[in-house]
């Protein structure tokens, strides 16, 4: 006969501290693990496989890969040997990711333009890519593969030191919202069927590319456009709803010359697409460009959106002036304005006649509240347009001037407090360059 033996019950043993953590980190909801694994270096998300058996291979799934700066950290100097480390961690990375992958960013600056770029780009063309992020820092343009061009989720893409030449297959990323190309070689062709087959497109980032003479922007979404390189002319087609334009020409032109051959108005070719600008960024050389050819006295549609103007210019150049106050007469309803010098285009000889004096205006700066002059050296068509828009601004609040050097800096600012300010609440501050 069998026997039974009552064995009596053991207390439950309470969890220590310790492995209540470590519970209270494995029970943590996936989205919440996706999100800390998402801001942090590749490397540590690895490293977070020794937290719990639960973590162990939840950095495989993160939709979001970083190879940057900070995914290894190396002593050697040996190009070689970081060359390869790199390729083996993202080689190992890739062949354990598990899941899709939303965005891919690969800016190290120790990568060249190795060919292992190639096959990590046909990998994640086959997941719904959405983000694509390619910094290339040493060595020559690296020419993606045509795979990249395949990727029709890609709502954001930035490439660095690249050559570009889609297939001929290519119809465009009708997806893309927004494309940042710097240090970019591309043709005339590609460039053109690239902005105009991006219809979704509504921030484009171009800065120092080569191969492109007239940009030619024919993108009916965009609302945002940054520029800044060595081009010829620049011409917008059906960008109604751009917004922000920030454009720099970083070569200095003739204008007599160029004039010349075109005594078409660039400024009324400029603006006839932007009716609804909001933000406008003059940088550089740009002024100049826009005074080749005709310049009216005011733009026949004005900018009554724009309430932020950003100006570069040369103050002893008339044909300069002559542009800017087209400008400053087109925008009625002018918030904030920002006139950076150009000392050293300045010349020994200065004008005689206040341009600013003359009969130029029949209304004021009715909204003007906040300006800032920059780069100035206290030359007399520098003073007289700030003393014109003190004296023409009745709600002005503030100006900020900022010199180019220390130089006569005195002399400066006690003529400053000298000038008449229309507003009452005008205050002029003055900071040391």
């Amino acid at each position: 006969m069998a026997i039974c033996y009552d064995k009596q019950r053991e207390p439950s043993r309470l969890p220590s501290k310790t492995d209540a953590e470590l519970d209270w980190i494995s029970n943590l909801p996936g989205h919440v693990i996706d999100q800390i694994l998402s801001r942090l270096p590749i490397r540590d998300a690895v490293r977070s496989s020794v937290l719990s058996r639960k973590w162990r291979y939840k950095w495989a799934t993160i939709p979001c890969i970083v190879f940057d700066n900070q995914c290894f950290n190396v002593s050697s100097q040996d190009q070689t040997f970081i060359k390869d480390k790199l390729v083996n961690i993202i080689d190992h990375v890739l062949l354990l990711h598990n899941g899709p992958i939303h965005k891919f960013k690969l800016s190290h600056r120790d990568l060249l333009g190795v060919s292992d770029i190639d096959r990590w780009i046909l990998c994640i063309s086959r997941s719904s890519i959405k983000e694509f992020v390619l910094e290339i820092w040493k060595g020559q343009r690296y020419k993606p593969p045509s795979c990249l061009f395949s990727c029709q989720n890609l709502i954001h893409l930035e490439l660095f030191n690249c050559l570009l030449k889609p297939p001929l297959t290519f119809k465009g990323f009708k997806n893309l919202r927004s494309l940042d190309l710097q240090h970019v070689t591309v043709t005339q062709d590609v460039f053109e069927k690239l902005i105009s087959s991006c219809p979704s497109l509504e921030r484009l980032t171009l800065m120092n590319f080569t191969g492109v003479t007239h940009l030619i922007i024919d993108a009916p979404n965009l609302q945002f456009f940054d520029i800044g390189g060595i081009f010829d002319d620049v011409s917008f087609l059906n960008t109604f709803h751009l917004a922000l334009v920030s454009i720099g020409l970083y070569v200095n032109i003739d204008n007599d010359e160029n004039n010349a051959r075109d005594n078409s108005s660039k400024l009324l070719r400029f603006f006839v697409h932007l009716p609804h600008i909001r933000r406008l960024e003059i940088q550089s050389y740009f002024l100049k460009y826009l005074a080749m050819g005709y310049v009216p006295s005011r733009l026949p549609n004005p900018c009554v959106d724009l309430n932020h103007l950003s100006i570069r210019i040369d103050f002893d150049d008339l044909e300069e002036n002559t542009a800017a106050l087209c400008l400053l007469r087109s925008c009625p309803n002018l918030q904030e304005l920002e006139m950076l010098a150009r000392p050293e285009e300045q010349t020994c000889i200065e004008r005689s006649t206040n341009f600013w004096e003359d009969d130029h205006w029949s209304s004021l700066f009715a909204h003007l509240r906040m300006v800032k002059v920059s780069g100035i050296s206290g030359v007399k068509s520098e003073m007289d347009f700030i003393k014109f828009l003190l004296s023409n601004s009745p709600v002005l609040e503030q100006l900020t001037v900022k010199p180019a050097s220390q130089e006569g800096e005195w002399e400066l600012m006690k003529e400053l407090l000298r000038f008449r300010r229309a507003s009452i609440y005008a205050e002029v501050i003055y900071l040391d360059s």
